[in-house]
């Protein structure tokens, strides 16, 4: 697989993150039969490819309508991931989702699917902002392709993880699922520093090596 590729991904993985949304899909489908349990995630994941999917294509150009440079918009964006890798790290989880407890739960099957699982607990601004990023360094059709080939993966991902949510909480349990959020902020931070030195050297080129 390309490095790049396993790139995205693992930055998709980090930031989007679905064992942060289990406790609140096992609360919101308490009591579902199996059949609806599977269809809010489905709901769910299709979402997050969309929201992926929508903002690869179509993020740089919101950016030349709203006047904001791909540097200056990397730049934003890797201080926004490196917070959200501090917060991670320092065992805050991710502070531009809210708290489970905190979501309004809409009586609806499908728009509890789509919000709040997965419009902002599982695909965030940390999430869409990363999605520019990358889509806005890439040019050609492969490149597009790839950004859309982790979109695909992360939201299979995020499927197999509410499907056996109850299974992956049992297993993990707090301590667990608190220390995989560290260890998913160190690797955030990473990223987030990558993001901010491509941007530096958009913005300031004769400064940048």
């Amino acid at each position: 697989m390309d490095t790049e590729l396993i790139k995205i991904i693992l930055a998709f993985v980090v930031l989007i993150n679905p064992f942060s949304t289990l406790s609140l899909f096992l609360n919101i489908t308490s009591g579902y039969q199996p059949k609806d349990r599977q269809k809010v995630a489905q709901i769910a994941c299709l979402t997050v490819f969309i929201t992926i999917a929508f903002f690869t294509l179509l993020g740089e150009n919101l950016l030349k309508v709203l006047g904001i440079s791909v540097g200056s918009f990397q730049v934003a964006g890797g201080i926004l991931v490196f917070l959200i890798a501090i917060n991670m790290m320092n065992g805050g989880g991710n502070p531009v989702k809210p708290n489970a407890d905190e979501v309004e739960v809409s009586s609806s099957l499908a728009a509890s699917a789509v919000v709040p699982i997965a419009i902002p607990m599982m695909i965030g601004p940390g999430g869409i902002s990363t999605v520019i990023i990358y889509s806005s360094q890439v040019k050609g059709v492969f490149a597009i392709a790839m950004i859309l080939s982790a979109g695909l993966c992360i939201s299979l991902f995020c499927y197999v993880s509410l499907m056996m949510a109850g299974r992956i909480s049992r297993f993990l349990g707090e301590t667990g699922l608190n220390i995989l959020s560290r260890i998913m902020g160190m690797l955030l931070a990473a990223v987030a520093i990558e993001i901010l030195v491509n941007g530096l050297r958009g913005l300031f080129p004769q400064l940048m090596i």
